[in-house]
């Protein structure tokens, strides 16, 4: 049986977006850059964290980390698979705050966009 490790997600920014997510989500955080990752950034010609290519969010024990990856072509449809968050006002406007926009809202639950558009919801607590 098949066993979830990571979550990929393609976008043009990842620092920024690992950040948004890091922010959004209850014991995620950036993954540290240590000495030995700043070497291997810098013999790929990356001199500055905030343009890695890949960048690494890490959940609490036991739940998937989140890779954000740069490429070239922008988001172009609705995604095929999305994230649900669960919250109340508080986390919506928290979100927003944060970077989200609204895309539709529904009795239970508000869709929304993150800073590049990936869609996710926030279902009512």
């Amino acid at each position: 049986m098949a066993k979830m490790r990571d979550i990929v997600v393609d976008c043009s920014h990842p620092a920024s977006l690992a950040r948004f997510w890091a922010a959004a989500l209850d014991g995620y955080a950036v993954a540290p850059y240590d000495d030995d990752e700043r070497t291997r950034l810098r013999s790929l010609g990356v001199f500055d964290t905030e343009d890695d290519p890949q960048v690494l969010v890490e959940g609490p024990s036991g739940a998937p980390s989140i890779f954000f990856q740069r490429v070239p072509e922008p988001k172009s449809v609705k995604n095929r698979v999305h994230v649900d968050l669960v919250g109340d006002a508080v986390e919506l406007d928290r979100l927003l705050a944060l970077g989200a926009s609204v895309v539709e809202r529904h009795t239970d639950l508000v869709v929304l966009a993150d800073p590049e558009g990936n869609e996710f919801c926030l279902i009512e607590d």
